[in-house]
């Protein structure tokens, strides 16, 4: 095995790490209910602390850390999320898990970053989008294998042992890192304000509202997936396992099929076909419902494309902080993981909003309205895009432009 692959691999198991950690919580909701006697919607909210302090911290850390080698911050942060993860699992009540989870959260946007960062200047030309969405993936191969595991140990040992276990993986990628990370990548630093001059760049900040709204379509209906396989398709609870495991498997798929339409010259400029096709599907949503083989085959339709530009828009960030904002490319790297969980809060407080007011048969349609505006600032993205290359022509032939 060359040593790129070996990079590679240890890139997509930080992102497992990182994916389990914040996953797992959602697994073991009702065995922490019962350890801190408090009520199960209060737990609940370990979630969105958790994403709230992500997407808050990480461009403050991020942006703080530039000046520092990469090498030695990256395995800082990772020291730091160990102390955290690890104070989950000693944590004697809920006051106390809720500041363990906050220092967790606190770094695991920067680690993730940074890994992007590493992973685009490592990583061949023609290999990177690849690369990204094996990293993507990552979450994903937590959520579909890394969870049910951990879930299986905290009812057979105890909740606790699965953030023990996370912790050990921790110290396994921790050592991996040291060993495998280039420490002398050649950096280019700037001054905070410096640093911030990339999101005033229309083709990043129309990214960033394309990048959220793609969150918020996802999450306006997935948040509620359990109650719309059993309580509406009428799939029992002993499926539901399997079913989810199917789901996962599916958006693993939906990972490389992004990292294929990333590699190729005009990826962003395909993403409004596949939102329209996510506007239809969410339409016929409500009606597809009313049929087990129909609304689950919809779902599965969603969870390969919904989140599809992915990829694409990560090497968007990465490739345009690389040629125009050498100084940012780390927050540029970060854009991406700040503003999907931002995504994910509006779409499953939409997912909310909407039950109430049109039933959870159709909360689908607030996921079209969120396709609609990712179509949007996407397809403003591009335009975006061509306006500079076609600025960057001109200046470069002046001769030939008079």
């Amino acid at each position: 095995m060359n040593r790129f692959k070996l990079q590679s691999i240890i890139f997509v198991l930080v992102a497992f790490m990182l994916g389990c950690n914040e996953f797992i919580v959602v697994g073991v909701l009702s065995d922490l209910s019962r350890t801190f006697d408090v009520k199960l919607s209060t737990i609940g909210y370990l979630v969105t602390i958790f994403a709230t302090v992500y997407a808050i911290s990480t461009p403050f850390v991020t942006v703080l850390t530039s000046r520092y080698s990469r090498y030695k911050t990256l395995l800082s942060l990772i020291v730091v999320f160990f102390i955290g993860n690890t104070l989950s699992g000693l944590a004697p009540n809920y006051l106390f898990m809720v500041i363990s989870r906050m220092i967790t959260a606190t770094t695991a946007g920067s680690i993730i970053s940074l890994v992007m960062t590493f992973a685009s200047t490592i990583a061949p030309r023609d290999k990177r989008a690849g690369l990204v969405s094996w990293i993507f993936a990552g979450f994903s191969i937590a959520s579909v294998f890394g969870v049910p595991i951990g879930v299986t140990v905290s009812t057979s040992l105890g909740w606790r042992y699965a953030f023990y276990g996370i912790s050990g993986l921790t110290i396994v990628t921790f050592t991996l890192l040291v060993f495998i990370l280039p420490r002398n990548l050649k950096q280019t630093q700037g001054s905070i304000k410096n640093q911030l001059t990339l999101l005033l760049d229309p083709r990043i900040y129309f990214a960033i509202f394309s990048t959220l709204f793609m969150a918020a379509t996802m999450y306006a209906y997935y948040t509620y997936v359990r109650p719309l396989l059993t309580t509406l398709l009428g799939f029992s609870t002993t499926s539901l396992n399997w079913l989810l495991f199917v789901l996962g498997i599916v958006s693993i798929f939906g990972n490389r099929l992004s990292g294929a339409v990333a590699a190729r010259p005009n990826g962003l400029r395909l993403m409004p076909r596949f939102y329209t096709a996510d506007i239809i599907l969410l339409l016929l949503m409500p009606f597809a419902l009313l049929n087990k083989v129909s609304g689950f085959g919809i779902l599965l339709v969603l969870t390969l494309i919904v989140t599809i530009m992915n990829s694409p828009i990560q090497i968007h960030f990465l490739n345009t902080a690389e040629s125009d904002y050498p100084q940012s490319l780390v927050l540029a790297s970060s854009l991406s993981s700040i503003f999907f969980n931002f995504g994910i809060s509006l779409g499953s407080a939409t997912a909310s909003s909407m039950t109430g007011l049109v039933g959870l048969d159709k909360i689908s349609l607030g996921g079209a309205v969120y396709a609609a505006l990712a179509m949007m600032f996407v397809m403003l993205t591009n335009r975006a895009i061509k306006r500079h290359q076609a600025a960057k022509s001109a200046a470069a032939n002046p001769v030939t432009n008079k």
